[in-house]
């Protein structure tokens, strides 16, 4: 497994890790220790014993750093207040759309800004980038509204971007896409990974569902690959470049990125042949009219940010490092962060791909898990028993968790008279609330007629199908093997765990039971046969 660094809010620097056991540790080694493994390790007359009863799982060998531990703490509580200004940053992708969707280029602004200053510091962008940066009364309209109406906005880009920016220019450089293309992701997302737009393009970089799936960004229940920082840059990346390849000019490609090809083919029809961006920009969509010049505004606020004297909250310290572990079991993020030092917070920071804090298992696929190093080796070191406190739990939850559906299993519904979000939801054995997240639906309101795109987790029979549904057999087998009887305190989950092999809902077939209420006395037949 290969590291990933990542700007962040503090540096982490490991040194050598050993083997903890109840032999080898001291009082002082102990004192020295901070509270990584709270639950795995307890202290006892100077010695350090392995804590199996708060955690109710086998005893483990745990990993810990044994020097540097005090700057460790300290790093410890910076991640802490980056984690914190990650997360306040999620409600900006709205005041970002809002701006882009209905820019006005056209409004004066009181800016200390005189325009032959503007001019040589656009010409000076334009000649180091492949863009085409030239002065214009659009142009500076655009940087002046930033610069008064989304200031703060702009200095917690400056901020969040030391997080993500080196992961962007790491995968923008190996498919020699131009680095400037990473303020594309601010104008896209504000930099929220899990940004979902009104029509549902999703991530940092606002794809759609089936462009995302021309560049493999699967989508399922429990997983979306739009909202994975590395595999929605690289597929941003791989379109960005293939846009580039039609239209021999990056701004075209930013145009064609934000509204789709054709309609900036349509634009340079409708504009007499003419290719400069600003030459078609009035044939453009409403929203592509202002998707170019808020990029162009951004990139030259970031680059200018402290003659404007824009601030961003700098870092110290300015590497954080984290790997990845391939997951070989269903685990959740509370359980992660029960059984090593982290929070589900930073969790969801770092693993922002899954949409349930769920990490699947499924067959022929691989499904990473993104940690600190520090917690790393506490993984790894533990990991059989942690996978068996996983499964322990899951084990005992009657409820299932939501089975799996892969984005191929797509439908689409079309709203009917007397439907609501509710009965269209119970009826496909889904939530409103993923609904309308599929939908980028902000109101429980539906039209007749609406189509909605829905990820069933159960199937709905049609009515020729339902004809030929036969009523289960009432007659009682002989074998009373073959029978049971209902006790107090039963339930279907219960009694379908006693039977290996038989569901909840064999028994419901084979009993022709449609509620969950049993009967102390009941008999319920355990077969589908007939003696």
């Amino acid at each position: 497994m290969k590291a990933l660094y990542f700007h962040f809010w503090a540096a982490i620097l490991f040194s050598c890790t050993g083997e903890l056991s109840a032999q080898q540790i001291d009082t002082t080694a102990v004192k020295q220790m901070d509270t990584v493994s709270t639950g795995f390790i307890k202290t006892s007359s100077g010695k350090a014993t392995i804590d199996d009863t708060a955690l109710n799982i086998p005893a483990i060998a745990i990993k810990k750093e044994t020097t540097q531990l005090e700057d460790l703490a300290q790093a410890y509580q910076y991640d802490s207040l980056w984690l914190a200004e990650l997360h306040k940053n999620a409600a900006l992708f709205d005041e970002m759309y809002a701006e882009v969707s209905d820019l006005k280029t056209g409004e004066s602004y009181v800016v200390d800004l005189p325009k032959d200053t503007l001019k040589a510091r656009l010409k000076r962008l334009n000649d180091k980038t492949p863009f085409n940066i030239a002065y214009n009364a659009s142009l500076e309209s655009v940087i002046k509204s930033f610069l008064t109406r989304r200031r703060g906005l702009i200095e917690k880009m400056l901020t969040t971007s030391q997080f993500y920016f080196p992961l962007f220019e790491q995968e923008l450089d190996n498919f020699d896409v131009p680095l400037e293309i990473k303020y594309l992701a601010i104008v896209e997302s504000a930099l929220n990974p899990k940004a979902k737009s009104r029509v549902g393009a999703t991530g940092l970089w606002q794809f759609m569902f089936a462009t995302g799936k021309m560049y493999d960004l699967n989508v399922s229940s429990y997983v979306d690959d739009r909202r994975d920082p590395i595999a929605s840059t690289k597929a941003a990346a791989k379109y960005l470049k293939r846009l580039y390849g039609i239209f021999d000019d990056w701004d075209l490609a930013l145009a064609a990125y934000n509204s789709g090809p054709g309609n900036v083919n349509k634009a340079i029809r409708r504009s007499g042949g003419y290719k400069n961006f600003w030459n078609i920009r009035g044939n453009l969509p409403r929203e592509t009219a202002g998707y170019v010049p808020a990029f162009l505004a951004t990139m030259y606020l970031f680059e200018y940010a402290d003659e404007h004297g824009l601030k961003g909250k700098k870092v110290d310290r300015p590497y954080f490092e984290t790997d990845t572990i391939h997951v070989k079991e269903l685990i959740t993020f509370d359980q992660v962060a029960k059984l090593i030092d982290i929070s589900v917070e930073e969790l969801e920071v770092l693993n922002p791909a899954y949409k349930l804090n769920i990490i699947p298992k499924v067959e022929h696929k691989k499904y990473a898990l993104r940690l600190p190093i520090k917690q790393v080796g506490q993984f790894v070191n533990n990991e059989d028993a942690i996978y068996a406190y996983a499964k322990e739990q899951l084990d005992s939850i009657e409820k299932p968790l939501p089975q799996l559906v892969s984005s191929s299993d797509k439908i689409r519904y079309r709203v009917k008279s007397g439907d609501y979000l509710g009965k269209i939801a119970e009826r496909y054995g889904v939530g409103v609330s993923q609904i309308k997240r599929w939908n980028g639906l902000r109101s429980n309101n539906l039209r007749i007629g609406q189509r909605l795109s829905i990820y069933p987790r159960k199937s709905v029979p049609t009515v020729a199908s339902t004809k030929k549904v036969s009523k289960p057999n009432t007659q009682l087998p002989k074998d009373p093997s073959k029978v049971h009887v209902v006790q107090s305190g039963d339930s279907l989950w219960t009694i379908s765990k006693k039977y290996p092999g038989i569901t909840i809902e064999n028994l419901r077939q084979w009993n022709g039971i449609s509620g969950r209420n049993l009967k102390p006395g009941d008999k319920l037949r355990l077969c589908n046969c007939s003696s």
